[in-house]
């Protein structure tokens, strides 16, 4: 199959996904997220380690399903939120085994589990916190949220393939070679311009002209650096991909590494701001 085609096709297929597991059922977000969890660092983790520590590996995988389970109880389900320390339960066992690990010639590979659950799992765990309100489901923030990012990626790779020959000047060649400043002011622009109209279609009072603007441009700026951040594990291990997936397009590490930076400080943006 043509490769533009094929492409198109898992793309389309992934946005309907998305969609459904952010605006039809609580349950089916969570099934969502928790999937691609796994994936991610299952892909992070085949990236640094390979097949090495495959217990260590899965303890790790389930410390963060659990910490995302926890958190979405608590939000949906008024779970108390001292059960959350549960989740350590899995990274404890994964301590305690590193000690009967036999070859310890490689032993700073466990560093590399702990930064997998801080980099993947967090971020994505902390997605219940925007998702519920008084115990009710409502995904369109977070929907608003991924068409900032998608917008951003979708702006930046037109700039830097378009006009990237005129404006040949990189952004961090040594991390992302391909990375041009003229595709990082393109998918600022188009990330404003997607925040402007949603915020003008939709008629969205909860949030003024001049904060529409300033979240678009901070989670431009986060999901460059998420996006970067990839690039630099993958270049230090020589992986084009992070996964294959979703055909055409890589892993799912590959989709959400601007994801894992920019829905953070989105967040963080909006509960300063008195927003959310």
């Amino acid at each position: 199959m043509n490769n533009t085609i094929k492409r198109t096709i898992s793309g389309v297929a992934f946005v309907g996904i998305m969609l459904a597991g952010l605006l039809l059922d609580k349950f089916l977000f969570a099934a969502l997220m928790m999937f691609i969890m796994g994936i991610m660092m299952h892909e992070f983790y085949t990236i640094t380690m390979g097949a090495r520590y495959r217990f260590s590996r899965i303890l790790a995988i389930l410390s963060g399903e659990v910490l995302f389970l926890l958190l979405f109880l608590v939000q949906a389900f008024g779970l108390q939120v001292k059960f959350v320390g549960m989740a350590m339960l899995p990274l404890l066992i994964v301590m305690v085994n590193s000690l009967y690990v036999k070859d310890k010639t490689e032993f700073g590979k466990f560093s590399d589990i702990y930064t997998g659950i801080l980099y993947i799992a967090v971020p994505l765990s902390l997605s219940n916190l925007i998702v519920f309100f008084d115990h009710g489901f409502d995904g369109h923030i977070l929907l608003y949220f991924f068409l900032l990012i998608w917008s951003s990626d979708i702006g930046g790779f037109v700039f830097g393939c378009g006009l990237g020959r005129y404006f040949p000047k990189k952004l961090l060649p040594e991390v992302s070679p391909k990375k041009t400043w003229i595709g990082f002011w393109g998918g600022m622009i188009c990330s404003v311009l997607t925040a402007v109209i949603i915020k003008s279609v939709f008629n969205i009072d909860a949030i003024s002209y001049y904060h529409t603007v300033m979240l678009a441009v901070v989670m431009d700026v986060a999901g460059v650096y998420g996006d970067l951040f990839e690039s630099q594990w993958k270049r230090y291990y020589d992986v084009k991909d992070s996964g294959l997936i979703i055909p055409g397009h890589g892993g799912l590490l590959d989709r959400f590494d601007s994801t894992i930076f920019a829905i953070p400080v989105g967040t963080l943006y909006l509960i300063v701001m008195n927003i959310l």
